[in-house]
C-alpha cells in the first residue's frame, strides 16, 4: 500500500495494519478493539471511525503522524 493509497478512507483495517504497522499504536490509544478483530479485513478506515465515533480526518491526520514518525526512524521503505 502505498503512502498516499492509505489515507482513502476506504482502506481496509488489515492492509493499513500490515503495510504500516505504526498505525496500530493509534488504535490501541484510542481504545479500539480493531487489532486482531475477525472482521478486520473486512472494515475500512471510515467504518472504525464512524463505529467508534471518531472524526475521519483527525483520525487520518493521527495515522499520518505515525506512519510519517516510523519513516523517519526507519528510512525509506525498499519497493514502497
Amino acid at each position: 500500500m502505498s503512502k498516499a493509497s492509505w489515507k482513502n478512507p476506504d482502506a481496509t483495517l488489515d492492509a493499513l495494519m500490515r503495510d504500516w504497522p505504526a498505525t496500530i499504536e493509534v488504535f490501541m490509544r484510542h481504545k479500539m478493539l480493531c487489532v486482531g478483530c475477525l472482521v478486520n479485513p473486512f472494515h475500512t478506515i471510515d467504518d472504525a471511525c464512524t463505529e467508534y465515533r471518531l472524526d475521519l480526518d483527525d483520525f487520518i491526520a493521527e495515522l499520518d503522524e505515525a506512519i510519517a514518525a516510523s519513516i523517519e526512524t526507519a528510512g525509506p521503505r525498499p519497493g514502497k
